[in-house]
């Protein structure tokens, strides 16, 4: 099982160590795409004021650039743990033990507008760039760079792939047709009718991923026995369905759009 993830705006910064992007996993299909986008966003960073523009900096964030011009020195931390915000707050995964950590190194990736595809567990220095970011020097646009680099990545052996990333984050690398099932949010209104969340998904995607860490096999508690789901691993959107009743979670699966609903008011607005 593959869960993709969007990255965030926001990071802590610091780390331990160096960064060296070539240890980075997938290094064959991506460190060229990696290489070429590393060297032209920190081209456009040494410049206030391109970078302000192509960045998408404001006055209170202008400083971010910076991050982008020390990439390999101001030290590493695990994806899951650089990405802050509100997805990544409700994951928590500082807070999660080992066994749960190491789950997540197994089954979530990122993708990162700087980095392509990487796993939770691979350590990444801070830095600003977003999936809609124009790096001049590329000539051009990110999408049509990572498309390239994730042309034969692979998705075929990565088991059932369940696909949380936003639109524009999808879009860096996009699943072949009916490979992977997408995951949209919704709330159950007073009157009974199911309406998509759209801004206020984030906090029910990271509990999402979080349950799935403490509860399937390897992590910390075994999962509820369900009918229908082998041992506990997911292996079907309808295993996923199952996965959710057993753990409070109201799941639905639409075939025809391979797309996975989760009914939730998890960070929802109030409905009157």
């Amino acid at each position: 099982m593959l869960i993709l993830l969007p990255p965030s705006e926001t990071k802590r910064v610091g780390g331990t160590g160096s960064f060296d992007p070539n240890t980075l996993s997938r290094h064959e299909e991506l460190g060229e795409a990696r290489a070429a986008v590393q060297r032209a966003l920190e081209a456009v960073s040494r410049d206030e004021v391109a970078a302000a523009k192509a960045l998408k900096l404001g006055v209170k964030n202008r400083d971010e650039r910076v991050h982008n011009l020390v990439l390999t020195g101001s030290g590493a931390l695990p994806a899951i743990e650089r990405y802050t915000g509100v997805l990544y707050d409700a994951l928590d995964a500082p807070s999660l033990p080992n066994a749960a950590r190491a789950w997540l190194d197994r089954h979530v990736a990122v993708q990162s507008a700087l980095f392509g595809l990487i796993g939770a567990g691979e350590e990444i220095p801070a830095y600003r760039l977003s999936a809609g970011s124009r790096l001049p020097e590329l000539a051009q646009p990110l999408k049509r760079v990572w498309n390239a680099a994730h042309a034969d990545f692979g998705w075929d052996n990565a088991g059932l792939v369940l696909d949380l990333r936003s639109k524009d984050y999808a879009a860096l690398a996009p699943l072949p047709a009916e490979r992977g099932w997408f995951l949209n949010v919704a709330q159950r209104g007073a009157d009974g009718a199911v309406r998509a969340l759209n801004h206020f998904n984030k906090a029910a995607k990271g509990d999402l991923v979080r349950r799935m860490a403490t509860t399937l096999p390897g992590s910390a508690e075994p999962v509820t026995a369900r009918a229908g789901v082998s041992r506990g691993r997911l292996e079907t959107p309808e295993d996923v369905v199952r996965w959710g009743e057993a753990n409070g979670l109201e799941l639905s699966v639409d075939r025809a759009a391979h797309e996975l609903t989760l009914v939730t008011n998890l960070g929802a607005p109030q409905q009157n």
